[in-house]
């Protein structure tokens, strides 16, 4: 069972250190991870989730992530990165060749869930567009709402958000609440809103690819 949205942005999810494979992921990643190995059941994978906090300070992922394989690198016999760039500037990448742990590849998740061609394709005419997944959805006052200071000024929100035409809500599962509350959050930004059913994306190659 995995913990609450909290308890992966504040710590993470350790691994339970019986698989023989260890993906290291970022913990708004917990839930899609763990339903494609229920559903593949992959038993012989392990998890370690990475807090999802992280993503708010992202010079400090490359350091955490070299961390944990240098931390689990003797108990399995593969590593594999459930991180795109996000942010780190292509430092990441590089550490993970030095490391020789397999990345995902992609900018950020919106990327790699949508499909990165496909992402590509759609930035050139999307560049106004704001990207939330189901994670960011449930957890849209702690990643994005507070951090900007909107809880306290919410007159700033045209000063960040003034650019942008619309909200698009890229949906790994059909669930209506998270569609409601995805709906509210365009809302509460003054924005239009396009949900968009992405399923697992590219996540899910990588993983296929990982478990074999």
């Amino acid at each position: 069972m995995l913990p609450d949205d909290q308890t992966l942005t504040e710590a993470g999810l350790a691994p339970h250190g019986q698989g023989r494979i260890l993906l290291i992921a970022c913990g708004a990643l917990a839930h899609e991870v763990m339903a494609l190995i229920r559903l593949n059941r992959w038993q012989h994978l392990d998890v370690q989730c990475l807090p999802a906090k992280l993503h708010l300070y992202p010079d400090k992922i490359t350091q955490a992530v070299a961390d944990c394989v240098a931390d689990h690198r003797a108990d399995y016999d593969a590593i594999h990165v459930l991180y795109a760039d996000c942010g780190t500037g292509g430092l990441l990448q590089a550490k993970c060749q030095e490391l020789g742990v397999d990345m995902i590849a992609g900018p950020h998740c919106y990327a790699f869930f949508e499909g990165n061609d496909r992402f590509a394709t759609l930035a050139e005419d999307e560049f106004t567009a704001f990207y939330l997944t189901d994670f960011l959805v449930r957890q849209f006052d702690a990643f994005v709402w507070r951090p900007m200071g909107l809880d306290k000024h919410p007159q700033l929100r045209d000063m960040y958000f003034g650019h942008y035409t619309k909200l698009v809500y890229q949906a790994q599962t059909n669930d209506p609440q998270l569609d409601e509350k995805a709906r509210q959050s365009a809302a509460r930004l003054g924005l239009a809103y396009e949900r968009r059913f992405t399923g697992y994306g590219e996540l899910a190659d990588f993983m296929q690819k990982a478990a074999n």
